[in-house]
């Protein structure tokens, strides 16, 4: 299984980049903000899926662990393949997909090429209580601090084998004043000094 690839971009087409690592040209497909953000000649790390099939393999990239787990989540879904989870994650940050999913909004995920209502409502179904709870609420204004997923401390306890909503829900007592370390030190004691 590849885990991540590591090195330049050497090439973009469609909505996948070639990778160049050390000689070698590995084509990931990627979600459009990850793909308008990768500039040629540019040093990169994607955490890929690869996905394998009988007549093929393909490598499916993300610029952060957050978004290769709610690719893995997406699907778990019937009906959604690793097409339509890309173009899921294609309609905004990896933060803004997972509040949709949280907040069940079939109406967001449906906008994805390849995706209709009824998938749209399963992924609500089947996800919104393993995402975690929504840190941002349309037309609610709130003062409660949220957490960025895009945050190393939640990357580094899904590394450990936490999903996103135990990782966020793990950092919610935590100071984020703290350094990575100590956060994710304090998140594993429960969130006690």
């Amino acid at each position: 299984m590849i885990a991540h690839v590591s090195g330049v971009v050497a090439e973009k087409f469609g909505q996948s980049i070639i990778v160049d690592v050390h000689g070698i040209g590995y084509e990931i497909q990627v979600a459009a903000n990850d793909y308008d953000s990768s500039m040629l000649d540019e040093k990169v790390k994607f955490f890929t899926y690869h996905h394998i099939r009988e007549q093929s393999q393909e490598l499916f990239g993300f610029s952060s662990l957050t978004a290769k787990k709610l690719f893995e989540m997406l699907i778990s879904v019937q009906g959604v393949g690793p097409k339509a989870a890309l173009a899921i994650l294609s309609l905004g940050d990896a933060e803004t997909v997972r509040n949709a999913i949280a907040l069940s909004d079939s109406v967001f995920i449906a906008k994805a090429s390849g995706v209709g209502k009824k998938t749209a409502d399963r992924v609500g179904v089947d996800l919104s209580d393993k995402v975690g709870l929504a840190t941002r609420v349309p037309t609610v204004q709130s003062n409660e601090p949220t957490i960025d997923t895009k945050d190393e401390a939640v990357e580094a306890l899904m590394a450990l084998g936490y999903n996103l909503s135990d990782a966020m829900s793990a950092l919610a007592s935590v100071s984020a004043e703290l350094p990575t370390a100590e956060r994710v030190r304090e998140a594993l004691r429960g969130g006690r000094s």
